[in-house]
């Protein structure tokens, strides 16, 4: 009898209507290198949430993709597991009342998570330990970030590198012993929490008694401790350093030489830190997954969209091995080894 394991069953991906272009940034801010900006984000464009758009409502369409994809799915879910740093209200969960707008069967669990960057390697380890424990067969995960709301509307910087959007994933088990989610590997070094942060608006510096003025950073960024901030070039640090050690520790986890690898998918981040991390692990370009041109960095979301990028694009052939890796907020990391 073939041992279990489990997989990703499904996948559907939703994007706002709106779109903003590097030649709207252009307009928005003259002074702005474009090409410059292009090269080392690798962001052409990215969508924007309507107004009246949240991370849940985002997460909805997401879902109702998936759906759509796989009727029969809906009556079977047995989890939704939500992960973003939005949602509607502070409490509920946005996960509870998506299981009342999908119709789902009342015998579901429901819960938020925000882990950001690395959300969606997060969301698969718990969604795995739920079916190996059997107190699910078929999990929702779902990513979803409305961040452009929590970006000052004059930061030149972080409006050029992110973008709005959802995922859905359906994660089952499978009796196939060679298919699947192989073992994760998870790391946190939170005395750098303040290189990616939203200062105020929580119960440490409540708002409005914690509001700030306006203020202008070296780079003549525009910023506020009430809306989104990170240190650039803090992150790319961390990044290119802790990613090539995580994929060795990913390696030896999994009892997988770097050979056996056929395609590497990092949390998109921005072309510079995803050449850089490729050519420190001798990762050769076409197995180097970059794919972030039309959509920006969409925290969590991220490494769901290159996977549906890659289903597309063929990339996703039986017996492949993928490495995904995940690195941000936090900071936080993790990753896995998913069989195909």
């Amino acid at each position: 009898m073939m041992s279990e394991t489990v997989y990703i069953k499904a996948l559907a991906t939703y994007l706002p209507e709106r779109v903003l272009s590097n030649e709207d940034l252009a307009t928005l801010f003259p002074g702005l290198k474009v090409k410059e900006l292009t090269r080392l984000t690798g962001v052409y464009q990215r969508h924007i949430a309507a107004p009246d758009e949240t991370a849940a409502d985002m997460a909805f369409k997401a879902a109702e993709a998936l759906f759509a994809q796989h009727p029969d799915l809906r009556n079977n879910i047995d989890f939704i597991i939500l992960c973003t740093a939005g949602g509607d209200y502070n409490t509920p969960a946005s996960a509870c009342i998506l299981q009342h707008r999908l119709g789902l069967k009342q015998e579901c669990g429901a819960f938020d998570f925000n882990q950001g960057c690395t959300g969606y390697l997060y969301g698969l380890s718990l969604a795995k330990g739920l079916i190996m424990s059997r107190a699910a067969t078929n999990v929702l995960l779902l990513t979803s970030e409305a961040i452009t709301k929590t970006i000052h509307q004059d930061d030149k910087s972080n409006r050029a590198i992110f973008g709005d959007g959802a995922t859905a994933s359906l994660i089952s088990r499978s009796e196939q012993h060679n298919t699947g989610l192989g073992e994760f590997v998870f790391g946190t070094d939170g005395s750098r929490f303040e290189e990616i942060i939203i200062r105020h608006g929580r119960e440490r510096h409540p708002l409005p008694e914690s509001a700030q003025p306006d203020f202008t950073d070296a780079f003549g960024n525009i910023r506020n401790h009430a809306r989104f901030y990170m240190n650039g070039q803090a992150v790319f640090q961390f990044s290119v350093s802790k990613a090539p050690e995580m994929v060795r520790q990913l390696l030896e986890k999994n009892s997988l030489t770097a050979e056996q690898i056929g395609l590497y998918i990092f949390h998109q981040a921005n072309q510079v830190i995803l050449e850089t991390i490729g050519k420190k692990l001798g990762i050769s370009p076409e197995k180097n997954l970059i794919c972030l041109a039309n959509t920006g960095n969409t925290v969590a979301s991220t490494i769901p969209f290159a996977l549906d990028f890659a289903q597309k694009q063929g990339l996703l052939t039986k017996g492949t091995h993928i490495l995904l890796g995940g690195f941000g907020v936090g900071f936080s990391w993790g990753g896995t080894v998913l069989m195909i």
